[in-house]
């Protein structure tokens, strides 16, 4: 059973950073790619950044400049940082992955159960 499950997210002041983290458990024959995305209140889920397995990496225009994803293959975990936060990225943050689980199967997409970020004085 493949599991990705997020952690790090809380509440933080304007301007504040955090550090979001996403570990996979169960066992996996390769990885397309991980990701974040997120949901906040009554809007659809978006695309905050991407990182392939060849390392690299794109960001939705409301991130770039203030987030970083990376990953340590070593401890299958894919993280993000966040920056100078505005009241606008308040959202659940969710993590995603595209698995491939065994050798000749196909890949599928993996959620994590997502995290709360607040962002608010």
């Amino acid at each position: 059973q493949v599991q990705l499950v997020e952690s790090g997210g809380g509440l933080v002041q304007p301007g504040g950073s955090l550090r979001l983290s996403c570990t996979r458990s169960g066992s996996i024959f390769s990885t397309n790619r991980m990701g974040w995305y997120r949901q906040a209140p009554g809007k659809q889920r978006e695309l905050v950044a991407i990182i392939t397995a060849t390392g690299s990496s794109s960001y939705a225009d409301s991130a770039k400049g203030r987030f970083t994803i990376s990953r340590d293959n070593t401890k299958s975990t894919v993280y993000l940082q966040m920056n100078s936060l505005k009241p606008e990225d308040t959202a659940v943050y969710y993590c995603y992955g595209r698995l491939r689980r065994t050798y000749g199967s196909g890949e599928f997409d993996y959620w994590g159960q997502g995290t709360q970020v607040t962002v608010s004085s």
